[in-house]
C-alpha cells in the first residue's frame, strides 16, 4: 500500500454522516424519579412529625388541665367546718375571673354555710376535658361524690354532683374561671 492511500484511510470523510450514539434515557430517568420520591418522603415525614408533636402538646395540656380540676375539684367539695376560712381562702386563691368575682361576693355567707356543715369528704369519681375554648380556656365535665357522716355518726350518706369547670391558664398556673353544677 502506498503512503498516500494509507494516509486517506485514516482521514475521516467530511461528507460521510456518522450517527449520534443512542441517548441513554435511563439513569436521567431513574435519578428525577428518585428525588421526587425522596422529596415526597421527606415532606410526608415532616408531616408527621408535625402531626405527632401536635398530639403529644394537646394530650399534655389535657393531662395538665385534667389533673388541676381534679385536685381543685376535690379542694372544692371537702369541706371542713373546724377550718372554714382556710376554705375559704384556699377556694378563693384558685380562683379568677367570674368565679372569683362571684365566691368573693358570696364570701361570708359561703363562710358561715361551710362552718354551719358536716365535714365532707369529696372525691372525683371521673373527668374529662369537654373541648378547648379559643381563649386557650378548657370545658372540664367533672362528676364527683361528696361522703359525709350523718350527725349521729352512724351512717355514711353519700352524694353524687356534676360540674362543668372552665380552667384557664395564668401564667404558670391554672386557674377556675367558671363553676356550673349541672342538673
Amino acid at each position: 500500500m502506498s503512503p498516500r492511500r494509507k494516509i486517506e484511510a485514516d482521514e475521516p470523510d467530511f461528507f460521510e454522516v456518522t450517527p449520534d450514539p443512542p441517548r441513554r434515557w435511563g439513569l436521567p430517568l431513574i435519578a428525577a424519579l428518585a428525588s421526587v420520591l425522596i422529596a415526597a418522603a421527606l415532606t410526608a415525614g415532616t408531616l408527621m412529625l408535625v402531626s405527632h408533636r401536635t398530639d403529644v402538646r394537646s394530650r399534655a395540656d389535657d393531662a395538665q388541665v385534667l389533673d388541676y380540676v381534679q385536685a381543685f375539684m376535690t379542694t372544692y367539695t371537702t369541706l371542713d367546718p373546724f377550718n372554714a376560712n382556710a376554705y375559704t381562702d384556699r377556694v378563693l386563691a384558685q380562683g379568677t375571673g367570674e368565679f372569683a368575682s362571684m365566691f368573693k361576693e358570696k364570701q361570708n355567707e359561703i363562710l358561715i354555710q361551710v362552718a354551719q356543715a358536716e365535714p365532707t369528704t369529696g372525691s372525683v369519681v371521673a373527668a374529662g376535658v369537654q373541648r378547648w375554648n379559643d381563649n386557650g380556656s378548657a370545658d372540664v365535665l367533672v362528676a364527683t361524690k361528696i361522703t359525709s357522716k350523718s350527725p349521729d355518726g352512724k351512717s355514711t350518706i353519700e352524694s353524687g354532683n356534676r360540674w362543668v369547670a372552665t380552667a384557664i391558664k395564668e401564667g404558670q398556673q391554672w386557674k377556675i374561671s367558671q363553676l356550673i353544677q349541672v342538673i
